[in-house]
């Protein structure tokens, strides 16, 4: 197989984030519209997150927040959000590098995003956090550099309604 030197998982990863970025921007802006809200989980160890030693303490691997009615304060930069949440009524700050981010998800509209660590998520020295586990994000995964094994030709199948995401097989539209 070629190699990749364009790096289209790269380039997925990182406009999926965008996407990730302007929807905070827009509740940090705006407020949550509806009925929707976010389960963010994360690296704790992560190069760059912040947390408090108490929350670092209980939850040492990953940790996933719920963006919903009380939280305060989220303001979104280029490459990380910040944001006030209560943890056993006690306020923490936490500060969150997207590139630490693992998944994201949306259950009022059932939509989310898996990400694969990146280079710059590598843990730091400091302990690590995790909240109890969020629904799995059912949408979308974004693709590992790995290569795809050439699958048996099939024939195409008429497209069918369906409600949600739909996962298509990329060898469709390989040229054969």
């Amino acid at each position: 197989m070629a190699t990749d030197h364009i790096r289209y998982d790269v380039l997925a990863r990182d406009a999926l984030r965008g996407v990730l970025r302007k929807v905070l921007n827009d509740a940090a802006a705006h407020g949550l519209p509806g009925e929707h809200h976010f389960f963010i989980t994360f690296m704790s160890q992560a190069e760059g997150v912040k947390l408090s030693p108490r929350l670092l303490a209980q939850y040492p691997e990953e940790m996933t927040i719920i963006l919903q009615h009380q939280f305060w304060d989220l303001v979104v930069s280029e490459d990380h959000f910040e944001v006030g949440l209560s943890f056993g009524g006690i306020p923490e700050r936490l500060v969150v590098p997207f590139s630490a981010i693992k998944s994201f998800f949306d259950p009022s509209v059932q939509f989310g995003l898996q990400f694969e660590p990146t280079e710059g998520a590598a843990p730091s020295e400091q302990p690590a956090t995790n909240l109890p586990a969020s629904p799995a994000p059912a949408a979308l995964a974004v693709p590992t550099a790995a290569p795809m094994p050439d699958a048996p030709e099939q024939a195409e199948e008429p497209a069918k309604p369906t409600e949600g995401a739909e996962v298509v097989r990329l060898d469709r539209f390989r040229k054969k």
